[in-house]
């Protein structure tokens, strides 16, 4: 039975499957019994959970690391590529939840919704109307990062009549408008949509000079990666107005995020939820695990990610 390093926890079937085809060891077995560490063939994970470089050092006969999830930001790419070990993600299935909750809370951001239910349950609509809020209808929304969870995020927005334009490496001529200026499509949006991968190359992409040129009438909603935004601009600019608000899934040192967010009545807070529904996560599980079934099988996984 092949030795698989699990990092991360995941459902109850998809755990049964991998433990009757797999021998599934922790980190702290491998600090018990370091022989372990020569007979590991595979890593599992989810894209929440850091694979630490000396760790995969350590690993002599690893071939792949599967993850549970989109994201590869946190697996050492570059040092799996020098060892031909194969990185896999689960893509695709994870697109329309994320999608969902990224309309969701742009909706929830706009019509106040949190805001308007803490409202009714204090007892204030007897003595007072709600006060306005802002529609979605006719605005600008700018993506930035249109690979395939902007691309449905784009699809389904157009529901909703608002003009679209995009952000991101190349002009991939789509039938939104591109704009290779970050700095550019904030000035020209009233919403800015962020789906652009996490790592070194995007980290504080939306930097105190994007959140100036969204300005006081624009809204920040982040999908992706803590990383990506530079939080002390962020939470300087929802302080001090410069922009209007924020819907923010994912932050830094998540779930141990900044405190001053929570006095804040122009942003809304969700933990990570983006992939978390049962039928989404159960399927990025399933994935994982047949990335792994089939690179022993056949020495090819379904959906490698390009070398780092």
């Amino acid at each position: 039975m092949r030795v698989v390093l699990q990092i991360g926890g995941f459902a109850p079937e998809i755990q049964a499957q991998l433990d009757a085809e797999f021998r599934c060891v922790g980190l702290d077995d491998l600090e018990r019994e370091p022989g372990l560490a020569d007979d590991v063939s595979a890593i599992v994970t989810r894209s929440n959970h850091e694979v630490p470089e000396d760790v995969v050092r350590r690993l002599p006969a690893l071939e792949i690391i599967a993850t549970c999830g989109v994201g590869y930001d946190l697996i050492p790419r570059k040092l799996a590529a020098e060892r031909g070990i194969v990185v896999a993600n689960t893509p695709d299935v994870l697109n329309a939840a994320v999608a969902e909750l990224c309309i969701g809370s742009l909706l929830a951001l706009l019509r106040r919704l949190p805001q308007a239910d803490r409202f009714v349950r204090a007892g204030a609509w007897k003595h007072a109307n709600f006060p306005l809020a802002t529609s979605l209808a006719g605005k600008h929304v700018g993506i930035v990062g249109m690979g395939r969870i902007g691309k449905e995020i784009a699809r389904k927005l157009e529901m909703f009549g608002v003009a679209l334009a995009y952000h991101g490496r190349t002009d991939q001529q789509l039938g939104w408008r591109y704009e290779a200026d970050l700095v550019a499509l904030a000035r020209d949006c009233d919403i800015l949509v962020v789906v652009a991968p996490g790592g070194p190359e995007t980290k504080h992409l939306i930097d105190a000079r994007v959140l100036e040129a969204l300005g006081p009438h624009g809204y920040l909603v982040n999908m992706s990666r803590g990383s990506l935004v530079d939080e002390v601009a962020l939470l300087a600019a929802l302080e001090n107005g410069t922009i209007a608000g924020a819907a923010l899934d994912v932050f830094d040192n998540e779930p141990d995020i900044d405190p001053r967010f929570f006095a804040l009545d122009n942003v809304m807070l969700t933990p990570h939820l983006g992939s978390a529904t049962h039928e989404t996560r159960a399927a990025m599980a399933q994935l994982m695990l047949d990335n792994v079934r089939s690179w022993f099988r056949s020495g090819r996984a379904l959906t490698p990610v390009e070398p780092g």
